[in-house]
């Protein structure tokens, strides 16, 4: 179990380094001004913030999701594999009930984590930024608004991260099975990157509008007065300004992010089991619910 769960993170480590400027991408994305947009897709946005801001601008806010990694890995494999013990047996329906269990729980680390992100990934580069980091950025909210403003956007974390994580698993198991993931396969580990990898495209797919509206609620208020009185009044307004679009803004830097991202976490976690176990971690690997 320690092996898993320290597999696990070193996993996590990887996908957060491999996917984070794709996500400072996405953000920027979602949160600009229909009005005045700054960027006019996914490439442009890289090379903007690149030129403007060098790499390291597509690394801000990168500090808040790696330190709460490894209570998020903590929470979803934890909480996934007891609620698959309590229902009896593994099976599709289990998976998703777990997966959306795991989802659920881990909204307590992450969405505090995700404002801090979020904050820091729309602040002004060099001496005019307001937070030095992430723990930097939660004291501030919590000064200025308490307990409550720092689980900003609570609801719509919930919202996302219940049926995605969900969606992961189920799609994870299926894809597994499918592409027959058994001990001693030469394409195992292929296999199971391709299998987390769809699985990853397919959970972001399923909730990716409240993604954007969870954005624009944890950003209200960010680059001038606060504008939404909730999810639905984000909702309704974005729709009223910008139309459906709004709801798919920054959507394909969200999906060439899902992609490597999951490839990088499966990679490291297989070379971490195979380095600790040898020959031992393929079947660990092989089992679509321990993962």
């Amino acid at each position: 179990m320690a092996l898993d769960f320290l597999a696990g993170c070193a996993g996590g480590v990887a996908g957060v380094l491999v996917g984070h400027p794709f996500d400072t991408v996405k953000v920027r994305l979602q949160v600009q001004s229909a009005e005045k947009p700054r960027y006019r897709g996914t490439l442009h946005c890289f090379r903007t913030i690149i030129q403007q801001e060098s790499v390291l601008g597509l690394y801000k806010g990168l500090g808040s999701p790696l330190m709460g990694l490894t209570f998020i890995n903590a929470l979803v494999f934890g909480v996934q594999g007891n609620t698959l013990r309590v229902l009896g047996h593994d099976s599709p329906l289990h998976q998703f009930v777990a997966g959306a269990a795991a989802g659920a729980v881990q909204c307590v680390v992450c969405c505090p984590m995700e404002l801090a992100k979020t904050r820091l990934q729309l602040q002004a580069a060099g001496p005019a930024r307001t937070y030095k980091g992430s723990l930097d950025c939660l004291a501030q909210i919590y000064r200025r608004e308490g307990l409550r403003g720092v689980h900003r956007g609570m609801v719509s974390t919930l919202l996302r991260e219940t049926p995605s994580f969900g969606v992961y698993f189920l799609t994870y198991d299926v894809l597994a099975r499918a592409l027959g993931c058994q001990p001693g396969d030469r394409l195992l580990v292929p296999k199971l990157l391709l299998a987390g990898g769809t699985a990853g495209l397919a959970s972001w797919l399923s909730t990716y509008p409240v993604d954007v509206v969870k954005s624009r609620l944890q950003a209200d208020g960010v680059q001038g007065a606060p504008r939404y009185r909730g999810i639905l009044d984000c909702a309704r307004q974005s729709y009223e300004a910008e139309g459906w679009r709004v709801f798919t803004r920054g959507l394909a830097s969200t999906l060439l992010r899902a992609f490597p991202v999951n490839a990088a976490t499966f990679a490291t976690v297989t070379a971490v089991l195979t380095y600790a176990r040898g020959d031992e971690a393929r079947p660990a690997l092989a089992q679509p619910s321990g993962l």
